[in-house]
């Protein structure tokens, strides 16, 4: 947007695509704005814009536009409060000859968006949280063609395909504000589409079958992970345990864990001063946080194939196919900040339900519960058609 642009809305205090903030006092403040504008209920399809260091009136206050202050509103994209991931644009602008951090907000493709399990909307000026009619219309809206692959439908899939038990007692308590869903008495079928498991035509999406599904792999056939334990270091050598993990996502990544905690083992050494110490082979964080990632990022499209966990004697190596993606690229692969989402929304499912703390941090985690166990630092092998996770054991 040009600072002339950014100045009319600046000085415009009847827009609503605008909000003024004098500080970051209050980000989540900030936050509801963000959802708000990415919601777009008027159905505008201009970007909203939040103005930080600027007075209800329109004018800029002079406040220091840090470093550190555009670091922690870039930061509001993916710290996993605002789900989906909005698109944002966070920059410092001269306007009116004074300094002021600027959030550009597009309009989401994909809506609602929620921060916190609530949906807030634009109602002129003023922000408020969405009533049961104002999200259906924000699930009506969304544009088929331009989809991620994760919430595109599965024309030959029904409701009974999913497990709505689990979707009522699992899913929904954690991911809609529990005051929200009894308000707004939305039925079974509308509870489904504002979270993108069933399209406007009720047809349930990629993303339904992966979460809800009572058995994914008739509709997505890579939707599982193969494990395989040797007895030695190579593809070769005798096999320990085989297993085939599926099934909707809540009880993937559960069973997941389990195996993953069965098959490590605790190393005992003794120090100078005669202590035992107990120590696991494999630092259980390091590879949860590994091992999910390549559920999240992997693609679901055009393959058969599944995410591979070969557990060696001396290594772990962890396969999931399709390369980088996005911002991501072979060079700057596991870079500090440099994150993008193949399947967002599939990201948010995994933020609520507890199996994503943070967003673009899991190979940082990775490497320093390595170290804190003695092991050493995880490499990878990022190639255009999969990624390649090498851990090794502890000596």
């Amino acid at each position: 947007m040009q600072d002339s642009e950014l100045e009319q809305l600046l000085s415009d205090i009847e827009s609503d695509r605008t909000e003024r903030k004098s500080s970051l006092s209050d980000p989540d403040r900030v936050r509801q704005a963000i959802c708000a504008f990415a919601n777009d209920l008027p159905d505008s399809r201009k970007p909203g814009v939040v103005f930080v260091g600027a007075s209800d009136d329109g004018k800029p206050l002079g406040v220091p536009v840090t470093d550190d202050l555009l670091l922690r509103l870039a930061a509001m994209r993916d710290d996993g409060k605002i789900q989906p991931f909005p698109s944002i644009l966070v920059e410092k602008r001269r306007l009116s000859r004074v300094d002021v951090a600027v959030v550009i907000v597009e309009p989401s493709i994909a809506p609602p968006v929620r921060l916190d399990g609530r949906t807030w909307i634009r109602v002129g000026p003023r922000r408020a949280v969405a009533t049961a009619e104002e999200e259906r219309r924000l699930s009506e809206r969304r544009r088929s063609r331009d989809l991620p692959f994760d919430i595109q439908p599965l024309p030959s899939a029904t409701l009974d395909e999913l497990d709505l038990g689990l979707f009522q007692r699992d899913y929904l308590p954690q991911a809609v504000a529990r005051d929200v869903v009894g308000q707004n008495q939305r039925t079974e079928t509308e509870q489904l589409q504002g979270l993108r498991f069933v399209d406007a035509q009720r047809q349930v999406t990629v993303l339904g079958m992966l979460v809800l599904g009572v058995d994914p792999r008739r509709f997505l056939p890579c939707d599982y992970v193969q494990f395989l334990r040797l007895d030695g270091t190579m593809l070769t050598d005798p096999i320990r345990d085989e297993k085939e993990i599926d099934g909707p996502l809540p009880n993937l990544l559960r069973r997941l864990d389990e195996v993953m905690e069965a098959h490590n083992e605790t190393a005992v050494s003794i120090t100078e001063d005669r202590l035992e110490v107990r120590r696991p082979v494999y630092p259980i964080a390091a590879l949860q946080q590994l091992t999910r990632n390549a559920v999240l990022h992997r693609t679901y499209e055009g393959t058969s194939a599944p995410v591979r966990i070969t557990w060696f004697h001396d290594r772990i190596e962890i396969q999931n196919p399709g390369g980088p993606f996005g911002q991501v690229t072979t060079e700057n692969f596991g870079t500090p900040g440099v994150t993008d989402y193949r399947n967002p929304h599939l990201a948010e499912a995994m933020k609520v339900l507890g199996y994503v703390q943070r967003f673009g941090v899991g190979i940082q985690t990775a490497r320093r519960e390595l170290e804190k166990n003695g092991n050493p630092p995880p490499e990878f092998e990022p190639r255009s058609e999969n990624v390649l996770a090498v851990v090794r054991r502890r000596k």
